[in-house]
């Protein structure tokens, strides 16, 4: 469960960070914002400071990140977008809902 969670906070980071200028304010913080609740959470839930429990929420927050960018670049292809990765799905289903309206 939390590593399913892990994965779904860092999409919207892993989004955000392939908009904006490597190595600049904003990408140090899409990098670096979830790792304070990731580590609540493995506080929270007792999982301790083992190799093994690292290794796996290590990969479960790469994961998350390398979606979060795989979907932006999908959508970049398709659509002007912002860095806002909900913002772009709310402005992506709008268009969809008026394309229909006028066909």
């Amino acid at each position: 469960m939390i590593l399913t969670t892990v994965i779904l906070l860092n999409i919207p980071f892993g989004y955000w960070r392939e908009s904006v200028n490597k190595f600049s304010f904003q990408w140090f913080l899409s990098i670096h914002l979830p790792v304070p609740v990731i580590m609540f959470l493995r506080i929270r839930m007792g999982l301790g400071w083992e190799l093994t429990t690292y290794l796996m929420l290590a990969g479960a927050y790469f994961t998350g990140q390398c979606l979060g960018a795989m979907w932006h670049r999908r959508w970049k292809k398709s659509m002007r977008l912002s860095s806002c990765l909900v913002l772009d799905i709310l402005r992506s289903r709008w268009i969809i809902i008026i394309f229909r309206r006028y066909l």
